[in-house]
């Protein structure tokens, strides 16, 4: 079956199907509210996660060859996980709702890997509870993508999509300067753990994460009751066709096979930019306490005031993504959406590269503000691009294929860097963060070669933090 055959048979079984939201009362700002903040809590969870494991890790014994191997779970997990639950969440509906049952079941996995992780005694126990909480929190959050969409009128898609930008937004601001504020504010003293190698603040985080994440999600699944489709008996059908793990993996394989010209095109500006954007998470912390602090000892208050300070920078960079978000429609209405990509990246590239020549920690944050405008940019105009290029109905499993050029990259600085750490960088973090300042400007120069899909509107920006085309002319809260 060829792409525009399988698009209109798609939109025609969407049609049939499709949970009953049109024509329906708007929501109030209140509704809108409680079926967002499960993403605050998710994004609190995964901002623990980037801002503290490679000091977790380190603190256990990791050396820096070592590091990416040890984060291999986290894309691998992307990989399997993330178009298995797309296409299952499309196609499931029980006593629980449609999206609802992996909201819950991931929250609470996820919760459980949160209060774990601060307790490990060893690397392969934290490598472990990484798998586990990554796993879990896609499972939350692949449907949690879809769940707004189901819900809303067309009208309100907007403002929805925008507040769940938003709760992300501050869900990895707090994450990202939990552990400073524990020391600077609330007077913990990190050294205070004695029974254990992770400091005291890194473990009250991680602790407060699992709270927010378990009772964010619970709140959003209680108050935002989900619809059943129109014609019950068409979905079953379309459940048994499609639905189930194994006919996930087999039509994972056969979209593989179909996808758009637009989708292969920006697959290789999306492994690029995602090569540097994975290099700068897992060295960023490390690198600062280390080559810009000058710390030695990972048990000194020296490595944990670093660590502390990588997490105000990516406070920083989130700070500086909300705002610029809001600004991305205009911009590409004006420059066209490829320019300002291509801007965007070199933006990020040249910033992770200039860390080279910083000392003081206070530029360090002028840095972040660059590398805030690519991960605005990366979060919005490659899924824009793509968008009307694909299926309607199943929009779940498209973004499951999506993101496999976002974690195979991934994996394979997991397998490969350790070498490249050990034999090539000598063991020097800050040389790895700029070498994805470099990859990011690879991608940058990749950009001008994707052309857009047939039949998509001029600079139009739709998806995630992308519907933000409408709030140019309309307000975010009604």
């Amino acid at each position: 079956m060829d792409l525009a055959r399988e698009v209109q048979t798609s939109q025609q079984q969407q049609n049939s199907v499709e949970v009953q939201t049109a024509d329906q009362e708007r929501f109030s700002t209140f509704q809108l509210w409680n079926m967002s903040i499960g993403f605050l809590g998710i994004q609190f969870g995964w901002g623990l996660q980037m801002a503290n494991m490679s000091s977790i890790f380190e603190h256990l014994g990791a050396s820096a060859h070592s590091i990416p191997i040890l984060w291999l779970a986290a894309p691998l997990t992307g990989l399997i996980v993330q178009p298995i639950i797309g296409n299952l969440s499309d196609h499931t509906w029980g006593i629980f709702g449609r999206r609802r049952p992996y909201l819950l079941g991931g929250a609470i996995a996820a919760s459980i890997a949160l209060v774990l992780m601060p307790r490990c005694s060893s690397l392969w126990m934290a490598a472990g509870l990484l798998w586990l909480l990554d796993s879990s929190a896609n499972v939350s959050m692949v449907p949690f993508r879809a769940f707004v969409g189901d819900l809303l009128p067309k009208k309100q898609r907007t403002q929805g999509f925008a507040m769940q930008s938003v709760m992300v937004g501050l869900g990895a601001i707090a994450a990202s300067v939990m552990p400073w504020l524990f020391n600077h504010i609330l007077g913990v003293d990190p050294s205070t753990n004695t029974t254990r190698q992770i400091p005291l603040t890194v473990e009250l985080s991680f602790y407060l994460g699992a709270a927010l994440f378990l009772g964010t999600v619970i709140w959003t699944v209680v108050t935002t009751p989900e619809s059943p489709p129109a014609d019950l008996e068409k979905f079953g059908k379309l459940q048994e066709e499609r639905g189930g793990i194994f006919h996930s993996l087999e039509e994972t394989w056969q979209v593989l096979g179909e996808m758009p010209p637009t989708m292969k095109q920006l697959a290789w500006v999306q492994m690029f930019t995602w090569l540097g954007i994975f290099c700068f998470f897992i060295y960023f912390p490390p690198a600062i306490a280390r080559n810009i602090f000058g710390a030695v000892d990972i048990n000194s208050a020296l490595y944990n005031e670093g660590i502390e300070w990588a997490g105000l920078c990516f406070a920083m960079f989130n700070i500086v993504c909300i705002p610029f978000s809001f600004v991305l429609p205009w911009l590409a209405r004006r420059f066209g959406r490829k320019a300002i990509h291509i801007t965007c990246l070199l933006c990020g590239g040249m910033s992770l590269i200039a860390l080279l020549f910083i000392h003081n920690p206070w530029l360090l944050l002028l840095s972040m503000a660059g590398f805030g405008l690519t991960w605005a940019s990366a979060q919005s105009i490659p899924y824009a691009i793509l968008t009307h290029a694909l299926p309607t109905q199943r929009r779940g499993i498209y973004q499951g294929i999506f993101n496999f050029f976002i974690v195979l990259p991934e994996i394979g600085i997991a397998l490969g860097f350790g070498w490249i750490m050990e034999h090539i960088l000598h063991e020097n973090r800050l040389f790895a963060v700029v070498c994805g300042g470099v990859f990011l400007l690879i991608a940058a120069m990749l950009m001008p070669f994707v052309q857009s899909a047939v039949g998509a509107p001029h600079n139009q920006l739709v998806t995630a933090t992308t519907i933000l085309e409408d709030l140019a002319e309309k307000p975010l809260i009604s």
